[in-house]
C-alpha cells in the first residue's frame, strides 16, 4: 500500500511538473477516475504542490512556465470557491486571530513657569498577532491594519489627532486613510515609511536578513536607519529590499499580489530557500522545525499553500512528495532530514 502511495505521488509530482509522459498520464487519470478518495486526493497534492531545486544542481527548469500552468488547472476550482472563501476567511480565519490591547496609566509631575502641574500620562497600545494566527483592525483614524503571525504594532493614545506614528516589529499591510495635514508613519529597526494615503506591505522580522516594503497603491518615502543614504520613494508594483548585514538598500519592480497572498490566509513562496521556508512555517502554525542537514539549506522552493484548510502535516507531505525532504514529527518539535 505505502509503495503505491509513493508511486502515486511520484506520477502525481511529474505531472504537476509537465516530466509525464502519454502511458504515464493515461495511468494517473485512471487511478483519479477510480474512486471519489482518489480525485480528492489528487486535488489536495495539486493544491499545495510545491518543487524542490537545489541551487547545487545544474537544471534547467522554467519554473514561471511551469507555476503558471499549475495556477491554471486550479483557476477555475478556486473561481468557483472563491465566495465560500471569503465568507470562510472573515468567519473562521479572523476569528482565531488574538488581538491583544495593553493599556497602562502613569503620573508624573511637570514644571512649568515655576508651577506643579499634574499630567495623565498613558501608556502605548501594544497590538499582537501571536504564532500560528493572524488579525486584521482599524486604528482610530480609519486606516485598516492587517498583522501576519508573530507580528506586533505599537502606537500612542494620541494617534489619530497630532500623530500617526506606528512601530512595527514582524509583517503588516495597511491600507492608509488619506490625511495631507497628518502623515501616516511606520517604524521598525531598519526603515522608516511616511505616507499620506496608500496601501503597502512592510515585512521586517527581526531574525529576518531583508526589511521589505512593497507598493499596490499611492506613493512612499522610505528612510534608510541602518545606514545614511538618500530618501527613496516607491510606485506601484515597486518595493524597496533593505539588506540588513550590510544596511544597502535598493528599489525594484515586484508582483505586489504575491506579497499580498498572507492576508487571504495564503502561504506563498517564490523560490525561497528552505530556511526562509521553515521561519515561515515556524511563525503560521506556531511549531519548532529543525533542518538536521546541512545539504538541505540550498534548496529553494516555489508554490502556495492554503493555511486556514491546510495542517502543517499536510504541508509536510507537500515537502516530503519532492523524495528531497522527510520529516519527523515529535509534539510540537519537527525534524527535516
Amino acid at each position: 500500500m505505502k509503495a503505491e502511495k509513493e508511486h502515486i505521488d511520484e506520477l502525481i509530482v511529474s505531472y504537476l511538473s509537465n516530466e509525464l509522459d502519454g502511458n504515464a498520464v493515461h495511468e494517473l487519470k485512471k487511478w483519479i477516475a477510480a474512486s471519489v478518495e482518489n480525485e480528492k486526493y489528487f486535488m489536495q497534492r495539486q493544491e499545495i504542490w510545491f518543487s524542490a531545486i537545489s541551487v547545487k544542481e545544474d537544471v534547467k527548469y522554467d519554473k514561471s512556465k511551469a507555476f503558471e500552468q499549475f495556477k491554471n488547472r486550479i483557476a477555475n476550482q478556486r473561481l468557483n470557491d472563491k465566495r465560500e472563501r471569503e465568507n470562510f476567511c472573515l468567519s473562521k480565519f479572523w476569528r482565531y486571530a488574538a488581538v491583544i490591547v495593553v493599556l497602562f496609566s502613569v503620573s508624573y509631575f511637570s514644571y512649568w513657569r515655576g508651577g506643579i502641574s499634574i499630567k495623565e500620562v498613558f501608556s502605548d497600545i501594544i497590538v499582537e498577532a501571536p504564532l500560528g494566527s493572524r488579525t486584521k483592525l482599524t486604528l482610530p483614524d480609519g486606516t485598516l491594519v492587517w498583522l501576519n503571525a508573530g507580528s506586533r504594532i505599537t502606537y500612542s493614545q494620541g494617534f489619530g489627532v497630532g500623530n500617526r506614528k506606528i512601530e512595527l516589529i514582524g509583517e503588516g499591510y495597511f491600507e492608509v486613510k488619506r490625511n495631507e495635514e497628518v502623515p501616516f508613519l511606520v517604524k521598525t529597526n531598519s526603515l522608516l515609511v511616511k505616507v499620506l494615503g496608500t496601501k503597502f506591505n512592510f515585512r521586517d522580522y527581526p531574525d529576518d536578513a531583508e526589511a521589505i516594503v512593497s507598493l499596490s497603491e499611492g506613493k512612499v518615502a522610505l528612510n534608510n536607519l541602518l545606514k545614511k543614504e538618500k530618501e527613496a520613494f516607491l510606485l506601484p508594483n515597486e518595493r524597496v529590499v533593505l539588506n540588513k548585514k550590510n544596511g544597502r538598500m535598493h528599489v525594484e519592480y515586484s508582483t505586489v499580489s504575491n506579497a499580498l497572498q498572507w492576508t487571504n490566509g495564503y502561504l506563498f513562496f517564490d523560490e525561497e530557500l528552505l530556511p526562509d521556508v521553515v521561519k515561515e512555517l515556524e511563525r503560521s502554525y506556531n511549531v519548532k522545525i529543525q533542518i538536521a542537514s546541512d545539504t538541505l539549506n540550498t534548496f529553494r522552493f516555489y508554490g502556495n499553500f492554503v493555511h486556514r484548510e491546510q495542517n502543517i502535516q499536510e504541508v509536510l507531505e507537500a515537502l516530503s512528495a519532492t523524495r528531497k525532504i522527510h520529516y519527523i514529527i515529535e509534539g510540537h518539535n519537527i525534524t527535516l532530514y
